[in-house]
């Protein structure tokens, strides 16, 4: 039998588990390549079928467990096998947080950053019904003459077939059955591409993406639908700047959440930026601000501050706080966000911080404090360029840990040391990875 063949064998192999990938998935070596194995986890020995290859690895399905990981835990959610949303449901979560932070510090070993002075505890919040922010596929199967509402199949190509979601907001979550039965009997049902869902602590909102327009009677029934939910509703027919409220018919397309250490409500729209997991939220920010230990004599750059959610309760707190993002709206959420709490020792800046801008007015400005809040690409210009703010403490919050440990080596190649570290159970039963780290000037 050609190599190539018995790589691709149809028939089960048993196998032995010794690790775990970045995305979930247990890792073996197989014929000199890794294996990934869905479904699978370090410790355990299982049966499973290769299914192929993705990139230079590859990958696997777990069949059978012969011998299960302490770790193994029954799932709390009847769509684990096949649902895309999560990936760590078998994994017990006490296991998943250690095994984020243990990503972590391998990826610091890995860019040669030194160990922390402290691992601190692990922010640890709700492991289901926290998920208040997701985008939901809509598709009429033909074949299965079923409309389905869900995120995709661990395949990628489909949309998995859910009655229910235990990790969503119960708002949503409980009433999938609804919403596929609702769309399905749309004049329009197969335009409908997707849903956002946004929720804050008291209201949440739908925004239906659909390709055509909907009909009057259509619109009629999604507004039915939203009085019966208690579901705001909003219309896409096109990009972000065609989405519009559909119900209640007022004027006021905002929710809100509420940050009660620092007397705080913020504002936002439900296409915005916003942490999913609003306890864990509370959590980080409470740490954030108890780790800088700063005073009302102190001035802090935000970088990357999004609507507020770090910038506002910094206010709160010190003389005065910069925020800068890249994202007009975002700039306008806060401003809107300082105004509203009846904040005035805070001020805000659009700017691209993945081009230089040194000669941008707050970037020359002294700062105590630096708190640097990036997408997932990281913030590889501002930590190669600290020697124009030149803060005493840098706080990095990380929802990349690859790109962290980058900027980490940078920044401590800067001249600064780390001081604390610590993960956050921001997305229970995923891969995903928050963080946060502490600097101070050497």
């Amino acid at each position: 039998m050609s190599r190539k063949k018995r790589l691709f064998s149809p028939e089960p192999i048993e196998l032995e588990i010794s690790g775990l990938y970045n995305d979930g998935r247990g890792t073996t070596e197989h014929l000199g390549k890794l294996l990934l194995v869905e479904g699978s986890l370090p410790g355990e020995k299982v049966i499973a079928e290769i299914k192929g290859k993705k990139k230079k690895n590859l990958v696997a399905k777990t069949t059978e467990v012969l011998v299960a990981s302490p770790d193994r835990v029954e799932p709390a959610c009847v769509n684990a096998e096949v649902c895309s949303g999560c990936c760590l449901h078998h994994q017990s979560s006490e296991a998943q947080i250690l095994a984020k932070q243990a990503r972590l510090q391998a990826l610091f070993v890995s860019e040669q950053v030194p160990e922390p002075e402290q691992w601190i505890t692990p922010l640890l919040g709700p492991k289901l019904g926290y998920r208040n922010k997701a985008r939901l596929g809509v598709r009429y199967v033909q074949k299965k003459e079923k409309l389905l509402v869900g995120f995709r199949e661990k395949n990628g190509r489909y949309v998995a077939e859910l009655d229910s979601c235990p990790v969503l907001t119960p708002a949503v979550g409980e009433r999938l059955m609804a919403l596929r039965e609702m769309i399905g009997n749309l004049q329009s049902f197969d335009t409908i591409a997707q849903l956002e869902v946004s929720a804050g602590d008291d209201e949440t909102a739908l925004v239906i993406r659909h390709l055509e327009d909907l009909s009057d009677a259509d619109q009629q029934a999604l507004i039915e639908f939203g009085k019966q939910h208690n579901l705001q509703l909003y219309l896409q027919p096109g990009g972000l700047n065609t989405v519009h409220k559909l119900w209640p018919a007022d004027s006021n397309e905002r929710l809100s959440y509420a940050l009660p250490e620092f007397d705080l409500e913020m504002h936002f729209h439900p296409m915005d930026f916003t942490q999913v997991n609003a306890e864990i939220n509370q959590k980080m920010i409470h740490q954030a601000l108890n780790w800088l230990q700063l005073s009302k004599e102190d001035s802090v750059l935000d970088l990357f501050c999004g609507l507020g959610n770090f910038t506002l309760p910094l206010a709160r707190k010190v003389a005065n706080v910069v925020g800068v993002e890249g994202s007009e709206s975002a700039v306008q959420r806060a401003e809107e966000n300082a105004k509203h709490n009846k904040i005035e020792n805070s001020s805000f800046y659009y700017t691209d911080l993945f081009e230089p801008f040194d000669e941008q007015p707050w970037a020359n400005q002294k700062y105590s404090a630096l708190l640097i809040d990036p997408p997932r690409s990281g913030a590889e210009l501002v930590a190669n360029n600290l020697q124009l703010i030149d803060p005493d403490k840098i706080l990095y919050v990380s929802c990349n840990p690859t790109s962290l440990a980058r900027d980490a080596k940078m920044i401590v190649d800067s001249g600064y040391q780390i001081k604390k570290a610590a993960v956050m159970d921001m997305f229970p039963h995923t891969a995903h990875v928050e963080s946060m780290v502490l600097f101070e000037r050497a």
